[in-house]
């Protein structure tokens, strides 16, 4: 089984807010360092979005791919990988539980196996770099009150 790497951070606003922006995924170049333009393919019956191409530029990583999401309830998305340049598989979600007094802990995980060979010890440390940045992103997005 393929090692994951998770970080949490609360943010001072409701889950729907949180997940709201989540899913806004034509603004996430306006939030996220490595995304550079997303465009939803494909959606579900309740308007979210199922298939994500996403063009990453992450420094030494560049890649256009297509990420497929599954929605679990109002509070929890995840992601798989469906083609890329330059991943075997990429596996991530976000899990959303109320914090109280309308704040919200946003769990990330994330795996990442590239083409390229790389050491373990590395592939972490850059998964965790990627989850930290997204983290923060998110919580400057929503806790600026941008939609």
């Amino acid at each position: 089984m393929a090692e994951h790497t998770s970080s949490s951070i609360t943010i001072e606003a409701a889950p729907a807010d949180v997940m709201g922006v989540i899913a806004d995924f034509a603004r996430y170049p306006d939030w996220t360092g490595e995304v550079k333009e997303a465009e939803v393919l494909a959606t579900d019956a309740q308007g979210r979005a199922e298939q994500v191409r996403l063009v990453m530029d992450a420094g030494a990583i560049k890649d256009d791919q297509v990420l497929g999401y599954t929605w679990t309830g109002e509070n929890e998305v995840s992601w798989t990988l469906v083609k890329s340049q330059m991943l075997r598989s990429l596996d991530g979600s976000y899990l959303l539980k109320s914090a109280g007094a309308g704040a919200t802990e946003v769990t990330y995980r994330l795996t990442v196996d590239v083409k390229i060979p790389m050491l373990g010890m590395i592939k972490r440390k850059a998964e965790k770099v990627i989850i930290d940045r997204a983290l923060a992103g998110l919580k400057k997005r929503v806790e600026s009150g941008a939609k």
